[in-house]
């Protein structure tokens, strides 16, 4: 099958088209050719549209399938159509399912359902069994069996002990260990940010002190672990993010071994600035929907605003956008949780956390956007990601590989339904600012047209 996508702006920083207006031919999943008024044989699909931009694929590093175990919440269908129509080609999934992906068997299932689906699914494996945080899972044979990174996924990593030995273990394969910061004996019961408006509207608070402490704790142990290993050079000048190897699967590489999901505080964004700088090998993300909300947002006790880590003050949202600017926050994630209507429809104290949002990543970004790139976006979604989870490069170049998402980053549309089993965005039915088009996935185009 041929693809010929028309004029459209190449943001790939990797790639000698980058910035460049062009057309690119597809044939059998390969980039075939790249120029200007390319021609192609009859009957070829043309791809167009107004202001089209093209992208290396995107690639989530969290998103909670609920499958197997809650297919009635998200089932791996509908799961990768919400992620295609998001533009992501890639998607990490986290191990908290039921059963818990602790296992070569439950490993495999997820990898079995994930065939033929429009995007790559990459699994997370748990750290110890159950992710109950006790014993410890055959991480060796689970990484030989496809695991991409190892962690509990939305159970944070309380004992010390545990996270020190995990990335002892991880060393000699390179492996990553993923840590979502918390101190859970701080947030017991914990509802929404502890702050003015937690008092005022009277729900118990979850301090950012309980996600720093850990940060701060995490980054010790690393640097305990890390000993006399050759550290990342510190950054040339402010904003930079040291360079990676060629080959991301060296053991003598300098990936990331810890990587912190989701920071919310501007405490945690400085903190990890200063261990980058210092040369620790060290990566995290951030929740797309962290930099659009801030704790006022809910005022109105909507369910579909919980969320954990919750949204924090003004001022952190404000340094999470500054961390992206400048290389300190490596990516964003949309942080998808799918809850059915009995999870949310209840009193706000009762309620689930999360909220779906594999589909409106981009668009919340650039609808709220603190003055980033669109270059540096990209590079949060697509280039960094697959950096961290040490998978091969895609770029858009001649002989590539098709792995593209094609978008437009100026473009209004209006959220009205979701490719989701669950409903629980505070986005639908909202005019947002940037519209995904579509991606191509090797063979397989979705469009969103």
């Amino acid at each position: 099958m041929q693809l010929l996508i028309r004029s459209a702006r190449v943001i790939d920083a990797a790639s000698s088209f980058d910035g460049q207006t062009c057309d690119i031919l597809l044939d059998n999943g390969l980039i075939r050719q790249i120029g200007e008024r390319l021609t192609a044989d009859e009957g070829v699909r043309i791809i167009e549209a107004d202001n089209l931009h093209v992208s290396p694929g995107w690639v989530d590093l969290r998103v909670l399938a609920q499958d197997p175990g809650y297919e009635h919440k998200e089932d791996f269908t509908s799961l990768c159509r919400a992620a295609a129509a998001g533009g992501f080609t890639d998607i990490a999934v986290l191990p908290n399912t039921q059963p818990v992906v602790d296992a070569k068997g439950t490993l495999g299932y997820v990898r079995r359902m994930a065939e033929g689906q429009p995007v790559n699914v990459h699994v997370i494996a748990a750290v110890t069994k159950k992710a109950a945080g006790e014993d410890f899972t055959e991480m060796l044979d689970l990484h030989h069996a496809g695991a991409v990174a190892f962690s509990d996924g939305t159970h944070p990593l309380q004992n010390p002990d545990l996270l020190l030995k995990t990335l002892q273990y991880l060393r000699p394969i390179n492996g990553l260990l993923m840590n979502r910061p918390e101190e859970t004996l701080l947030t017991r019961y914990g509802q929404m940010h502890e702050g003015v408006q937690s008092t005022l509207l009277g729900l118990k608070g979850m301090p950012a002190l309980a996600e720093e402490l850990m940060i701060e704790r995490d980054l010790r142990l690393l640097d305990y672990v890390l000993g006399q290993e050759p550290r990342a050079k510190g950054r040339e000048q402010e904003g930079t993010v040291p360079s990676l190897p060629p080959s991301p699967f060296s053991p003598d590489s300098l990936l990331p071994a810890l990587h912190f999901s989701t920071i919310s505080s501007a405490k945690s964004v400085e903190l990890i600035r200063q261990a980058k700088k210092q040369g620790m090998l060290v990566s995290c993300d951030v929740a797309a929907h962290q930099l659009v909300f801030d704790d006022s947002a809910l005022a109105g006790f909507d369910t579909n605003l919980k969320v954990n880590p919750p949204f924090r003050s003004p001022e952190d949202v404000t340094a999470l956008w500054e961390g992206i600017a400048d290389g300190t926050i490596d990516a964003i994630v949309s942080d998808h949780s799918p809850q059915d209507a009995e999870s949310k429809n209840l009193e706000f104290d009762q309620a689930e956390f999360g909220i779906i949002g594999l589909e409106t990543v981009f668009a919340s970004v650039m609808t709220y956007n603190q003055k980033v790139s669109l270059s540096q976006i990209v590079d949060k979604l697509a280039t960094r990601p697959r950096q961290i989870l040490r998978l091969p490069a895609v770029s858009i170049a001649e002989g590539q590989v098709a792995n593209l998402t094609l978008f437009d980053p100026t473009s209004t549309w209006t959220y009205e339904r979701t490719h989701s089993k669950s409903k629980n965005s505070p986005f639908l039915g909202q005019t947002l600012t940037g519209r995904v088009i579509g991606t191509v996935h090797q063979k397989v185009y979705t469009h969103n047209l």
